[in-house]
């Protein structure tokens, strides 16, 4: 990727979150009761987040909720979108949860687009604690560019 494609595809994250998603539980940094995460590109294209998961976000005791978890692939699969100036919107999303994340430890969570034709975008992530795969997804993703301007719908913000 030469510098000024890197540079506009990070233009295109920042603008694009801002503008989609100004109080999102995963990415939204004025969120001060979500999850804050700061997507960052990659040199394959894709995004990718550190994170460390607290004790408000526990399901079973020692280890994350899996809905947190799922969330985190949503977001960070949103944003890797978000990089090609896209407005997705979630079609389907599959996770394998393979070993338990540990609470209050660095993990990261990756992003990258497989494939698309027309507006359909399939994506996969996985998420990394300890130099171990600890869950992986596939995300399918419908580009929605008149998300925002579109009346009558629940996404339209007042």
């Amino acid at each position: 990727m030469t510098t000024k494609t890197a540079e506009t595809k990070k233009n295109k994250l920042t603008n694009t979150r801002k503008r989609l998603h100004p109080n999102c539980v995963v990415c939204s940094r004025s969120n001060t009761r979500g999850l804050q995460l700061d997507f960052s590109l990659c040199e394959n294209g894709g995004v990718a987040a550190n994170f460390e998961f607290d004790e408000t976000l526990e399901g079973y005791p020692g280890v994350p909720h899996g809905g947190v978890i799922s969330s985190v692939f949503d977001g960070a699969m949103g944003n890797c979108l978000f990089a090609q100036g896209c407005t997705p919107v979630t079609a389907e999303l599959n996770i394998r949860f393979r070993h338990p994340i540990a609470m209050l430890k660095a993990a990261t969570v990756s992003a990258r687009i497989v494939r698309s034709s027309n507006s359909l975008y399939v994506l996969e992530a996985e998420i990394i604690q300890n130099e171990q795969i600890k869950a992986t997804a596939e995300g399918k993703f419908v580009d929605h560019p008149n998300l925002m301007n579109e009346k009558d719908t629940v996404y339209e913000r007042e």
